[in-house]
């Protein structure tokens, strides 16, 4: 079955940097749409950034700061994140899209339930 493993996340100070890696196995085609997303104690899980195909998109907060890419080859997706902040303390989690139509991507791309595939989350701690 389908499998994400996310790694490399950590402890770091602000204006630090982290790259999360994400994984995948189990399938025989690389989703067109891959999105990592985040949940701070306390708070409703958001969406972070996402990626169809070699278009990506960006929650507001961390334009400019995070980088999406992904690796075909490796099935795997990162998430470069720089000049981090405490706001950024969260676990992270990426997942994997079955919407294979960039439109209905580009609608809304961090819309949970467009999600069919989660990792098990890596933990981001941001101290000040």
């Amino acid at each position: 079955q389908v499998q994400l493993v996310e790694s490399g996340g950590g402890s770091v100070q602000a204006g630090g940097s982290l790259r999360l890696s994400c994984a995948g196995s189990g399938f025989t085609r690389s989703f067109d749409s891959m999105g990592w997303f985040r949940q701070a104690p306390g708070k409703e899980r958001e969406g972070v950034a996402s990626a169809y195909i070699s278009s990506t998109t960006y929650t507001d907060s961390v334009k400019g700061r995070f980088t999406i890419s992904r690796d075909n080859a490796k099935n795997t997706v990162y998430l470069q994140m720089n000049s981090l902040e405490p706001e950024d303390t969260a676990m992270y989690y990426c997942a994997a899209s079955s919407v294979r139509n960039f439109v209905d991507w580009r609608s809304n791309p961090f819309l949970s339930y467009k999600y069919n595939y989660w990792g098990q989350g890596t933990q981001v701690t941001v101290s000040s």
